[in-house]
């Protein structure tokens, strides 16, 4: 785990990300990425999403590491949110969108900066009652702020989680 972790400073660490995110909701479910090696208890459900390239927009980044990570095509949507995440070494700022899916099959994709140190270990489609289950240091922050995946789609603004500084 401490190779892993490594991998996950040298790549992510250090500097700020701008990152692009999706929310998928189909039948008041939520598609969500399981990461291994992330939070305080070894893993993360977050939704998809990943680093803007530069000179890449938005939209193709947000469509890239949808089909990465989950096997899908989608559209970009309404833009919902920024969330700051701000835990050093990581310092990222999420941009959220409105997402639908319009082609492909689920899969659990790959974070292709990783080469052969995957953390993407299952992706799946949640419920409120699920996400209820998970203890909330395996849920991104932005999970915890609504009741169900539905409300997710109502949130505007700017959010943050900024621990211990």
């Amino acid at each position: 785990m401490d190779n892993l972790n490594n991998e996950i400073i040298k790549n992510f660490g250090n500097k700020i990300r701008v990152r692009v995110c999706g929310l998928l909701v189909q039948e008041n479910q939520l598609l969500l990425v399981k990461h291994h090696a992330l939070g305080k208890l070894g893993y993360l459900w977050a939704p998809p999403g990943g680093g803007l390239n530069f000179g890449e927009t938005v939209e193709a980044s947000l469509k890239r590491e949808f089909a990465e990570e989950t096997g899908l095509t989608i559209e970009p949507g309404e833009f919902l949110f920024i969330n700051e995440y701000l835990e050093p070494p990581l310092h990222a700022i999420e941009l959220f969108f409105k997402v639908r899916a319009i082609a492909g099959r689920l899969i659990t994709g790959t974070d292709p900066e990783l080469g052969q140190s995957q953390i993407i270990k299952e992706v799946k489609f949640m419920n409120a009652n699920e996400l209820k289950a998970e203890p909330v240091d395996a849920l991104h922050r932005i999970l915890t702020l609504t009741s169900s995946p539905q409300e997710l789609l109502n949130l505007r603004g700017y959010y943050s989680y900024i621990p211990n500084l």
